[in-house]
């Protein structure tokens, strides 16, 4: 049928037809459309009929009058023809251009066909479609809400690498006078552009700084996360971004993202804020009470949201540790918060208070800076922090209780209480100090195993190993076996060590042993001794067993001397 439809169709475009049938001088454009509807299902996947096709589309496309809808109406129909069939590439290329000659055309309905259908086409002709970027962006202007809508959605879909500044600057120029329903999509749209093409992180920092600024209410919800997590991995950058951020905060405090955002880099950083002049920004002298003040302007407004005001309270909670000056401002603060109707800010300010009350002395540690967290997005670079570097993690506030809940399980004189670490751990949760082991050479001597604790079946079991490479090093599998006829659930295995020692909990295996099961728990402890002091370690079980639920704490003073000589 291909032929014949072919030369029906040459017939109409070269001969015309009768009068009755021509439209706006278009010979019979509804049998011309179905003809190349046809067409277009017979050519797909057809090597034989796409090549019989080619030359009659091209002529179709090169000689059909635009002046009109019917014309128009054809050559449209002709464009996704040539799409849909395998036809040569210069005739692809030619499809595109008549869609960018369309988006130049004075009616609404065919500029809003012509970007529908580039839309379809930019993942297959990208170079193609490229050519027309400049007129795309010009249709962000449209007044017609569709209109403007299609073409953000194309000119997002033609960021690469090569344009990404001059499409970011582009559509950050239309994120300030879009329509509201409009402004969450091309913000969301910037970010995951600035995300995959940033050329570097300096530029993808201050594009997401502009984009909260202008339409931080309307950015989506991993906004913070992301650019919280990109300042943290760049450690050049830390001093620019406080700069930035603060001079930010001070201009404007509604926009819930970039204060979130901002309360965090100053609460991690505002020591780097107090330091002379940055060369890349312009002198900025602030004051530690200026920042104290703005801090606290951020937990009165009425503007913020809870999760801010838990940001700017856990920031003015850090900067107690990285300014030098007087506590009392900010421990009233905090104290002030310890009624509060929120029960997360009330919980937090309950435990910083206690913080300063009775962990005073652990109170630098806990608050230290965060560590580097590995990026989960596929475009992130390598994390730059190697394993092993002297920082040690700071807890996140919600661990704090857990940490605090531990402190009893040494007395005060032999302290250094451990928390384990959570479920899924990622490579910032470990403690910098203690040196990774990768490839280590076996131990220097076996060490036997400690039974520590046996009840109703329930067993806990030490091994020992000293890598030879690091004497001050001891590894330390905790093993859990169930032989019982009940299941073991709900399983917690937590520990201590004196000041002097440094311990490291890992995840454990799980926390349920079945019953009568050959499955056991182990969780791997890791204890740096750098004096070579007696081991002393004490330990938390807590489980439920034959449904009752049992807590047991006790002490292991006879570790085998080889743990620590």
């Amino acid at each position: 049928m291909v032929p014949q439809l072919v030369q029906i169709l040459h017939t109409l475009v070269t001969s015309g037809c009768s009068t009755e049938h021509s439209i706006s001088g278009v010979g019979d454009p509804f049998l011309q459309v179905q003809i190349l509807r046809l067409l277009r299902i017979l050519g797909q996947n057809h090597e034989e009929s796409s090549e019989a096709m080619n030359d009659l589309l091209a002529q179709v496309a090169t000689n059909t009058d635009t002046s009109r809808n019917a014309g128009s109406a054809v050559l449209f129909e002709t464009v996704l023809t040539i799409m849909d069939i395998r036809s040569a590439a210069g005739l692809r290329v030619l499809a595109v251009n008549i869609l960018g000659r369309f988006l130049l055309n004075s009616d609404k309905n065919i500029r809003y066909v012509a970007l529908t259908s580039l839309l379809r086409l930019v993942q297959s002709d990208h170079s193609a479609v490229q050519r027309h970027r400049p007129t795309v962006v010009e249709c962000l202007q449209e007044p017609d809400a569709s209109l403007s809508r299609r073409a953000l959605e194309l000119s997002l879909a033609l960021v690469n690498s090569s344009n990404v500044r001059a499409m970011t600057q582009e559509l950050q120029s239309f994120l300030e006078v879009c329509p509201p329903d409009l402004r969450a999509d091309c913000a969301s749209g910037i970010l995951l552009a600035a995300e995959r093409f940033a050329p570097t992180k300096r530029w993808h920092i201050d594009t997401i700084l502009r984009v909260l600024t202008m339409a931080g209410t309307h950015v989506r919800d991993d906004a913070v996360a992301n650019l919280t997590q990109l300042i943290g991995g760049a450690q050049e950058l830390h001093a620019y971004s406080v700069r930035c951020l603060y001079s930010a905060l001070a201009e404007d405090i509604s926009q819930q993202p970039l204060v979130q955002v901002a309360s965090w880099c100053i609460g991690e950083y505002g020591d780097l804020l107090l330091e002379g002049s940055c060369e890349e920004t312009e002198p900025l002298q602030v004051e530690e009470e200026e920042v104290l003040a703005l801090l606290e302007r951020v937990l009165q407004s009425h503007l913020s949201l809870p999760a801010t005001r838990g940001y700017a309270l856990t920031a003015l909670m850090k900067l107690s540790t990285r300014f030098r000056g007087d506590n009392n401002r900010i421990r009233q603060v905090v104290s002030i918060y310890g009624s509060c109707l929120d029960l997360e800010l009330q919980q937090r300010a309950v435990e910083y208070n206690a913080l300063f009350r009775k962990y005073d002395h652990m109170r630098a540690a806990i608050l230290e800076k965060m560590p580097l967290v590995e990026r989960s997005s596929p475009q992130a670079e390598e994390q730059p922090e190697e394993e092993g570097r002297g920082a040690s993690p700071t807890p996140t506030e919600p661990k704090a209780s857990e940490l605090l809940n531990l402190l009893d399980l040494l007395d005060d004189s032999s302290g250094g209480a451990q928390h384990p670490a959570p479920q899924s751990p990622s490579p910032g949760d470990a403690v910098g100090c203690l040196p990774a082991m990768p490839g280590a050479p076996p131990p220097l001597a076996p060490i036997p195993d400690l039974r520590v604790f046996e009840r109703q079946g329930l067993r806990l079991t030490l091994s020992f190993e000293r890598p030879s490479g690091v004497p001050a090093l001891l590894l330390i599998t905790a093993t859990a076996t169930n032989s019982s006829g009940s299941d073991v659930t709900h399983f917690v295995c937590q520990a201590a060590v004196p000041k002097s020692f440094q311990l490291q909990l890992q995840a454990p295996s799980g926390d349920t042993l079945p019953a009568q099961g050959s499955l056991p728990i182990t969780q791997l402890l890791r204890v740096l001794n750098p004096t070579k002091a007696p081991l002393r370690l004490k330990l938390r079980l807590t489980y439920n067993h034959f449904g009752q639920s049992v807590q047991e704490v006790f002490e292991v003073n006879n570790l085998p001397a080889e743990t620590w000589q």
